[in-house]
C-alpha cells in the first residue's frame, strides 16, 4: 500500500517541492533506503488504517532535540482523502508529539492549493507562519508553499487538546 501511495502522482503533486513522480517500485525502495540512511536522529512513522486496511502514513521527522520541535508529514491514498481520516491522523500525531515526545512545537509545509490538507491542519490548531512564493512546480505551474506551525501552549489551550 505504501508504494501505491508513493507512486500516485497526486501524492507528490500535493506534497511539496518538486518531488519526482510517479515512482517505480525500485525508485521508491531506493528513496526509502536513502531516507533511512540519511536520518540523523529519531524519526517516527505510523500507519494510518481504516477497518484494518492501511490507507497512509503520518510521521514526525527532522527532530531538533535542543529546541524541541519536529516536522509533521502525512500521506494518504486518494480514496481516504476528504473523509476526516487525515484530520484524525494529524490530531493523533500532534498529541503524540506533545505528550509522548515532549516537543514544544511542530511544523509542516503544504502547497497552497491543497485546501483539504490546510483545513485538516487548521482543525488541529496549526496556523500559517509564512509563505514561500512560487516555490514548487505543481501540475504545470508554480505554487506557493505555506509554512504552518503549532505551539504546545496553543494546543494545550485549544478545543481539541486532550489536556484542556
Amino acid at each position: 500500500m505504501l508504494f501505491s501511495i508513493a507512486a500516485e502522482l497526486s501524492t507528490w503533486e500535493e506534497r511539496g517541492p518538486s518531488s519526482p513522480a510517479p515512482l517505480t517500485r525500485a525508485a521508491y525502495e531506493a528513496r526509502i533506503a536513502d531516507v533511512e540512511a540519511e536520518a540523523s536522529g529519531p524519526n517516527v512513522r505510523f500507519a494510518v488504517d481504516v477497518d484494518a486496511a492501511v490507507v497512509g502514513t503520518v510521521s514526525l521527522f527532522g527532530f531538533d532535540q535542543l529546541a524541541r520541535h519536529a516536522e509533521v508529514g502525512i500521506a494518504l491514498a486518494a480514496e481516504a482523502r476528504g473523509r476526516g481520516i487525515g484530520t484524525s491522523a494529524i490530531a493523533q500525531i500532534v498529541e503524540f508529539a506533545f505528550v509522548r515526545c515532549n516537543l514544544r512545537r511542530v511544523h509542516l509545509e503544504v502547497i497552497e492549493s491543497n485546501r483539504g490538507a490546510i483545513r485538516a491542519y487548521q482543525k488541529a490548531g496549526f496556523v500559517v507562519e509564512g509563505r514561500q512564493r512560487e516555490h514548487a512546480w505543481v501540475r504545470g505551474r508554480y505554487e506557493d508553499i505555506l509554512r504552518m506551525g503549532l505551539l504546545r501552549s496553543e494546543w494545550e489551550s485549544g478545543p481539541g487538546s486532550a489536556v484542556s
